[in-house]
């Protein structure tokens, strides 16, 4: 069996709405989160390390922020595309964890939906995927609530099946 591990990272700045979307799940809040898409930086951030541990580029490579294809598109919709493209090459997530730092909202009572979410998604049992929530203590942009910043790492392993035939 081949593991591989990946890590990804992104930020989005707060901007003029009444919600943002972290993980899939709307949350109601007082701004919303400034991207070519719909800015859910958790997803963003998991495509990420998805695709890093794939060694398939980047987000920014597969949904280039200049194609208008990807205007205001839903980020699960990418991951989704992602996790396929993942599958056609033999690779399935283990498991997925996730920090998402941000001053406000507060997340904790939407972390449940969040990895159910994901979980859902990524076709994993819901043990499998944890979301955190950080605050960055009143540092820096995060800390001034000018963004939003979200962390993610996965395990991937590749089917023994694939593996055998690959190797032929």
């Amino acid at each position: 069996m081949k593991l591989r591990i990946g890590q990804g990272w992104d930020l989005h700045r707060f901007c003029e709405g009444t919600s943002l979307r972290l993980g899939g799940v709307e949350i109601p809040f007082e701004r919303s989160l400034l991207g070519h898409s719909d800015a859910d930086a958790l997803c963003h951030a998991l495509i990420d390390a998805l695709l890093g541990a794939s060694h398939l580029g980047d987000i920014g490579r597969l949904f280039p922020d200049t194609d208008p294809a990807y205007e205001n598109i839903n980020s699960m919709l990418l991951l989704q595309s992602v996790l396929g493209l993942l599958q056609e090459r033999g690779w399935q997530p283990v498991n997925v964890d996730c920090t998402i730092i941000t001053q406000q909202p507060k997340l904790a009572p939407h972390i449940p939906l969040i990895e159910e979410s994901l979980a859902k998604a990524m076709g994993l049992p819901a043990d499998c995927v944890s979301v955190k929530a950080k605050t960055a203590e009143g540092l820096g942009p995060v800390g001034r609530q000018e963004c939003l910043e979200a962390m993610a790492v996965v395990l991937l392993q590749q089917r023994n099946d694939f593996f055998f035939w690959a190797e032929r």
